[in-house]
């Protein structure tokens, strides 16, 4: 199988440096800085551990690190990831909550403020402190989809909210901070799937398999060495979005 190296990244830091381009001066031999979201949960830690693999320096964050529905807490986090890392290139938002069946008749308010805040208030706040930082360098940022975003499933209608207005922030932040800044989504399958699911899940899928964290991680790669795209989703799901059939499932 492909798998995507970091060296896009680092000839787009060297291509940005040659032409004056990036805020950060001599650090065309640097790793990328990145502040993952999410970063420490079943999808995140998979796709942290392989950007680190790939020679990046990451800050994980976790539901530890503070809630990110609160703007305060957000500068905080990004104000804590600048000054450890040294600043700031991309920004993964990958936090979620609200993630579990339930009928639409009985889904309660707490419900809908969970799934609404870590996924989309998050990734609101998030990248809204972290603007002027990607902006000294030309960063990216990273909206950690879902295939929710763009099938109706009724058992998990918030999730479903959440991620496609978090799909949205991908395209109106691409345009709001565009020059400087690039904004892309990844929208995952059934890449990290409960132990005991993986027979079902598989079976949601064109390529009948299932995938993993590194596949995300890969197509975050990607993007980080694509200069030229913005506003749009890779989607990871091998194929899952192709499938017909009852909605409903996950």
């Amino acid at each position: 199988m492909l798998r995507f190296p970091g060296v896009y990244f680092f000839r787009t830091i060297a291509r940005r440096a040659q032409h004056g381009r990036n805020g950060q001066n001599g650090r065309v031999n640097d790793s990328p800085r990145a502040l993952v979201t999410g970063g420490t949960g079943r999808l995140g830690t998979g796709m942290v551990d392989a950007l680190r693999g790939a020679g990046w320096h990451v800050l994980a964050a976790g539901s530890r690190d503070g809630d990110l529905s609160s703007a305060e807490a957000a500068r905080t986090l990004v104000q804590r990831a600048v000054a450890e890392l040294g600043g700031l290139d991309v920004v993964v938002n990958a936090a979620s909550a609200g993630f579990e069946p339930k009928r639409f008749e009985d889904v309660t308010e707490p419900d809908v403020d969970a799934a609404l805040g870590a996924t989309v208030k998050g990734s609101f706040f998030v990248t809204q402190a972290a603007a002027p930082h990607l902006r000294a360098t030309r960063g990216l940022v990273v909206m950690i989809e879902d295939a929710a975003a763009y099938q109706p499933w009724p058992s998990f209608t918030a999730h479903c909210a959440a991620k496609a207005a978090q799909a949205m922030l991908t395209r109106v932040l691409a345009r709001a901070l565009a020059p400087e800044v690039r904004v892309c989504g990844v929208a995952p399958g059934p890449v990290a799937v409960e132990p005991g699911q993986e027979e079902r899940r598989a079976a949601e899928t064109a390529l009948g398999r299932v995938g993993s964290p590194g596949d995300v991680a890969g197509a975050i790669l990607y993007l980080a060495g694509a200069d030229f795209v913005t506003g749009t989703t890779i989607v990871v799901d091998g194929g899952r979005l192709l499938q017909s059939g009852r909605p409903g499932s996950a």
